[in-house]
Parts: C-alpha cells; structure tokens; sequence
C-alpha cells in the first residue's frame, strides 16, 4: 500500500476524536490492525517515529461509534469484526439477525433483508428505505429516495427539473417559509453546514443560490455560525432529531460520505442497526458507481462546444492505423487539460470529434469559459499541425472546425454495464454540431443567441463577425451576424445538412481582444 493511501496515528485522534488509549484498545480488540512504524512525514515535528494505518481505519472506528450508539459492547463488536475478517463468531451473528428482524427498524425493504454481500454490492442504494440523498458541490439534489421526499422535504423533490430549485438550503429556507411542516429545519440546516463546511465559508452563505433575500441570506449566516467544529473532511457520524407537525420526533444518526461528486447522506434510525448498511457503506466506489448512475436529469443552461477534424477520412486513409491512432491520442493529450482548465465536462460524440459541456454553476462564466476553451484549442491545433509536419514531411494543415452554442437543456448521464457517459438532449447540442461541419480551416462559429447572453464588457473581449466575400482584402464586419443560408452556396457539399439551420443568425469568433493599457510615464 503506498503511504498516500495511509493515515497516521496522530491524524486519526484528531479526526475522530478518540484518545491514544481508546485507539491501542482498538489494536488490541482487532478492530483495527497493528500499525506500521516509520519516520514522521515532513509537516509533524517533535517525532522519530510514527504509526500509520490504511484510510480505511477511519471508517472502523466511525463503525464502531455507531454500533455503540445502537447498544452493541465493545465485545460484541470486536466480534463483529473478527467475523468480517473470517470468523465464525455464531454468537454476534445471531444478535445481528435478530436486531435486523426486529419490525419497522431496518432501512432497507425487508424482501432485501436477508441479502448478504460476500465479493460485490448486492444490496443498493434503491434498497435503502431510511432518508438518503446525493447533494451535488453546487449543493442541489442530485439523486434522493422516497423516504428522504416524505421525511425531510414533505415534496417531489424528482418533480423539480430546475436543478437550482433543487438547492438543499433554499429548499430548508422554503420549509421555513410555510411553517406547516418540518419543524426542526434549523438543525437540519445547521447539520448540512457542518457536513459541507469543506466546500463553504461564511462569504458565500450570502449568495447560497439564486434569488435569495437579504432576510434569508442573514438567517443562513447565523445559522452557519452554529455549526458543529468538523474533525473529519469526508465521513460524518452525526445526531438529529426530526420533528415535523402532527408527528412524534425522532431522533437519526445522519452518516455521510463524501467524494469527487458530491456528498451523500444517510439518515439511519437511532432506534435500531443494520448491519447490511454497515457493510454497504464500506464499498465505497460502488455507492459512487450506484449514485452516478440514477443521479436525476437537470434542466440547465449550459454551452456546448464541438470540435470535428477537417479531413478526417482523407488524412486517416493517408496514414497507417497505428499512426491515426497516434495522431488523434496525441492531440487528446494536448486539449485535455485546455477543457479541464475551463471546466468542461466530457460528453460523447460519434466519429473524430470532441464534444464537451460548459455548464452554468454560481461564480463562473459559463459562456465565457466555453468560448476561451474553443479558441485556446484552435492555437493548441496549430502546434500541433506543426508537430505533425515535422513527424510525416507532409504539408497537410490539420484543423479542428468548431461550433458553439447556448441554450437550456436537459442534462443526464448514461450508462452501460462499464461506463458512465454525460449528456444532453436538444437543439442546443444539434446547432453546435451543425455550426462544427459549416465551419472550415480551425473557424469557430457561434450564434446569435450566445453572444446576446454576454454584456457589453464580454462581447468587447472578442472579435467576432462577418467576412464580406472570400477574396483577400475583403471587409470583415465586426459585430456583425449572418444568415447560414447567406453564407453558403447551393452548391456546396453541405448546403443540404445546412438546410435545417438556414434562417439561424450566426457570426464567427476570430479572436480574443488584449485590453490596451495606457502608458505611464
């Protein structure tokens, strides 16, 4: 195991918040295993020697606070984990199967309680019948079951489209609003602070989501101020009780896990355990896999951009296999960190083409990020058509023909059985295709609708426009548009595919423009 992948001794008293003796007993019980001793990393000082462990040693010991919360002894529990490692402790195994029997105190459907997991995740995310849900970095829902709609929210929280209204702190916000329902929303509000204060500080509370009064923005201030201090970044282990109008209260340990994508929250019933939960939230990249995979499609504004290869049926007739291979595996590994850099998101696109999604998300400039990307690819492409002259001693000029577009759309995920794909569906993304094969030599095309959406100070970064006719020393008309259907003979190969998107105003995007500077002197 490499040590990036352990924990110190040191670092899991501070995130746990156990004492070094509790932590040997641990060790001594079999809970955890005995550590491996070496020198100190370079940030602990006063040390020769320190103890690491796998990371997963943090999500033992959270398991055994848990355990303890429902009543198990520490014996039960050492039990419990000599089991998992191969036991045969009959004993514990009885007392889980009967804690698990006990009605109405599980969290998964009962059908599903006798499963087992032995090499693979057999019981699921859709088997859970306690409140769960995925909240996204931008803090909406992204995925949520049954129990956390009824419980939580008292709302089809999957009928909301809009993924902004599906803002986890306005919705908490809206319940405050109409009084009639959940009456512990200030905790839940607080809890949720705690567990993604990673991604907040008290500068962005203000500006949580779009539309937000400065009366809610001073109520959420002072409700981020209680949160709880955090001794972990990516597991929770947390108490709430939940009260809701009519309803006795209850009272849940809310577990998290939080990766990549977002953080993903389980309420598990304090009046009784499940040792199959337990267990799934161990497999941690299948949850991930599980939840990416039903994550709901979003209605968003967003900028799609699509970058085809000129001449790719004649250049890949003119090179072997191998090379075309080589030449398109080359150019991925120049543009990718362009689109990283600019926050694109990958979305697949039949034949040698790119296509990639720009979404809009608070403190970013989606718009502007997607047509940055596209012309810091066409100046990547030139290089790289140099390099390629230099490989082959040919003089072929290699471009990438890119077409952009704005709009609102519904964006998704696909999957097979191995990959997991983003998507969109509309004439957004059918438009920025077109605009690809209408353009020629590396031009980017972009529409009317785009550069509208920009303010003044935006548009005035580019210089976008029309060339009057094709002789050299024609005039470019800045800040100008064009019908498709004006600007493409009748005899041309594309005037057919062309046709759909005539009557659609577009311009061409020629460069970025360098503010001038005056000059002191």
């Amino acid at each position: 195991m490499e040590e990036s992948d352990m924990i110190t001794s040191k670092d899991i008293i501070e995130k746990t918040g156990i004492s070094r003796a509790t932590l040997n007993n641990y060790i001594k019980l079999g809970i955890l295993p005995r550590p491996i001793v070496g020198a100190p990393r370079p940030d602990q000082h006063g040390v020769k020697q320190i103890g690491y462990f796998p990371s997963e040693a943090l999500e033992h010991i959270f398991k055994v606070k848990l355990l303890k919360s429902q009543g198990m002894t520490m014996e039960e529990i050492s039990a419990l984990f000599a089991k998992e490692r191969g036991g045969s402790e009959s004993d514990l195994e009885q007392y889980v199967e009967g804690v698990g029997r006990v009605a109405g105190k599980g969290i998964f459907n009962e059908r599903k309680s006798s499963r087992t997991i032995d090499n693979g995740l057999q019981v699921t995310i859709c088997d859970i019948t306690s409140p769960a849900y995925l909240v996204n970095r931008n803090f909406e829902v992204e995925w949520i079951n049954k129990e956390a709609e009824d419980l939580i929210f008292n709302r089809r929280i999957r009928s909301l489209v809009d993924v902004e209204s599906r803002n986890i702190f306005k919705l908490f916000i809206e319940q405050h609003a109409d009084g009639s329902f959940v009456e512990s929303w200030k905790e839940l509000t607080v809890l949720h602070f705690t567990v993604l204060h990673k991604f907040l500080d008290e500068g962005m509370v203000s500006n949580l989501f779009k539309g937000i009064t400065e009366r809610e923005s001073a109520l959420l201030v002072d409700l981020f101020r209680k949160r709880k201090p955090a001794n972990n970044d990516s597991h929770f282990h947390l108490p709430v009780t939940v009260s809701r109008a009519g309803f006795p209260e209850k009272t849940y340990w809310v577990h998290t896990m939080t990766f990549r994508e977002g953080t993903f929250i389980v309420f598990v019933p304090d009046d009784g355990i499940n040792a199959e939960l337990l267990e799934m939230l161990k497999h941690r990249e299948k949850i991930i896999n599980e939840l990416l995979k039903r994550r709901m499609p979003s209605l968003l504004s967003l900028c799609v951009l699509i970058a085809g290869l000129q001449d790719a049926v004649r250049i890949s007739a003119e090179l072997l296999p191998s090379q075309y291979f080589e030449l398109f595996n080359g150019l991925w590994e120049m543009v990718g960190p362009t689109f990283e850099k600019h926050n694109g998101v990958y979305g697949k696109h039949v034949g040698d083409g790119m296509l990639y999604y720009f979404i809009d998300k608070p403190g970013e400039n989606y718009i502007i990020n997607c047509i940055n990307c596209s012309i810091e690819l066409r100046e990547i492409m030139h290089k790289f058509s140099n390099k390629w002259k230099g490989i082959k001693g040919w003089n072929n000029d290699l471009f990438l023909n890119t077409g952009i577009n704005e709009g609102q759309e519904f964006f998704g995920t696909i999957h097979s059985a191995n990959t997991i794909e983003f998507t969109a569906l509309g004439d957004t993304i059918n438009i920025a295709s077109r605009l690809s094969e209408f353009a020629h030599n590396g031009e980017i095309w972009t529409t009317k609708n785009l550069i509208s959406k920009l303010k003044y100070e935006e548009r005035s970064m580019f210089r976008f426009g029309i060339q009057q006719g094709e002789v050299q020393g024609d005039a470019f008309i800045r800040d100008s548009f064009s019908r498709v259907s004006d600007l493409i003979s009748p005899d041309s190969s594309h005037f057919h595919s062309l046709s759909a998107i005539g009557g659609l105003p577009v311009t061409e995007i020629k460069e970025k423009i360098t503010p001038l500077i005056d000059k002191v002197y």
